[in-house]
């Protein structure tokens, strides 16, 4: 697991970036933490469902389906070019990640979907993913457990 830690005042709200000069109680915050790892380090998620949980993050991810802030610039590929046979481009590689993305979505069912998208995408706590969806509390880790084995399922995770 990557680490990226960095020091935050505490604040009655939780941590707050970190003053020039420290007043009062600081704790150390890993950045690069993710719900998911947070929910394996503490023994709710087996090693296939983080794994399954990071290929759905990562296909997000390449899919580039959070809101972009600008366009991009990058050289369409012609036919007949030296670059036409080094494999996909860059576009075609989006398309392909987004067509393998919904399908996991699709493979986890439609009243899972919520919940995948929520945790592993956009990288809400449980807490704040139940109160989203309406959700009873503590009802969250077992239907993420759920959607997270059928899509391991999908990416034929051992």
């Amino acid at each position: 697991m990557k680490r990226d830690l960095v020091e935050r005042e505490w604040t009655p709200v939780g941590p707050g970036p970190r003053p020039p000069e420290p007043r009062g109680r600081s704790l150390t915050v890993n950045l690069a933490e993710s719900p998911l790892t947070w929910l394996h380090a503490r023994g709710h998620l087996s090693d296939r469902e983080l794994a399954a949980g990071e290929c759905l993050r990562r296909d997000y991810e390449a899919a580039q389906l959070a809101p972009a802030v600008t366009m991009r610039w990058d050289p369409v590929r012609v036919a007949g070019t030296a670059a036409a046979g080094a494999g996909l481009h860059a576009s075609e590689r989006q398309l392909v990640a987004r067509d393998r993305f919904e399908r996991a979505v699709a493979a986890a069912g439609t009243g899972l979907a919520d919940v995948l998208w929520r945790v592993v995408c956009a990288g809400e706590s449980l807490a704040d993913a139940e109160r989203g969806l309406g959700w009873p509390s503590r009802s969250g880790k077992l239907v993420l457990r759920f959607a997270l084995e059928r899509v391991a399922g999908f990416y034929r995770l051992p």
